[in-house]
């Protein structure tokens, strides 16, 4: 039975009606995405969590690439974690598929959002309604991030792992920038605007790397846990 059904079951259809009604009680229902998320994330294993826009196709080459990097990931012992649409995302997940390795999609609910990829393992798909649940999920479970080209939805990503590191809320993991062509004007701005006005200090360049390659990226992974030990986040 599934998180949501077992708290439902605990009131009468109209109790459960009228508490759906009311804001003050989504938090059942948030309660309920908890639930689901860390009783299937907290079984699968190390993993790393892959981002970039859904609106990728399939001849791109950051697509191509996302695909190689899961691939290679597998090879090295890890599973695949993305948000479960089209783009990178089931790029990520058709390399690990290929790879033979774990593929998981967090999912999210949106109205005008294809549903979830078919590369994504029958028993690892789990689909939220509330981002923030989401993202507590790529982050607790992930041994690192690699992050591809996207939109405004895969910055929030990467900007919420890196912040929750400078503040020292979850421990330090690889966050790794794949595509330096793409990266290249924001992490000059970041440079010459954040760090030169001193809004962030100068450690907080070193909480993100850049790559080009598969090569690299996994490299960087195996390289920070040939010295760390791998564990759930927080």
């Amino acid at each position: 039975m599934m998180a949501e059904e077992r708290i439902k079951s605990a009131f009468t259809e109209k109790d459960w009606n009228e508490i759906k009604t009311f804001d003050s009680w989504t938090i059942f229902k948030v309660i309920a995405e908890f639930v689901e998320g860390f009783e299937k994330m907290s079984r699968i294993g190390p993993c790393v969590s892959i981002f970039g826009s859904a609106r990728t196709s399939p001849e791109n080459k950051y697509f191509k690439l996302a695909e190689e990097i899961a691939f290679k990931l597998t090879q090295s012992g890890y599973g695949v974690i993305t948000g479960g649409g089209p783009g990178i995302m089931e790029a990520a997940n058709m390399g690990a598929r290929r790879g033979g390795g774990r593929s998981v999609g967090l999912n999210i609910d949106l109205p005008h959002e294809q549903g979830a990829n078919l590369f994504i393992d029958s028993d690892k798909l789990i689909t939220f309604s509330h981002f923030f649940v989401r993202k507590v999920m790529f982050v607790k479970y992930a041994q690192g991030f690699i992050v591809l080209p996207g939109g405004f939805g895969t910055f929030d990503e990467l900007f919420e792992a890196i912040t929750l590191i400078q503040t020292e809320k979850i421990g330090k993991f690889p966050i790794i920038l794949a595509g330096k062509s793409y990266w290249k004007g924001l992490i000059e701005w970041i440079k010459e605007v954040m760090l030169e006005e001193k809004y962030i200090s100068p450690g907080d360049m070193e909480l993100f790397s850049v790559v080009d390659t598969a090569d690299e990226a996994v490299e960087k992974i195996n390289s920070f846990y040939s010295k760390y030990l791998l564990s759930p986040n927080f």
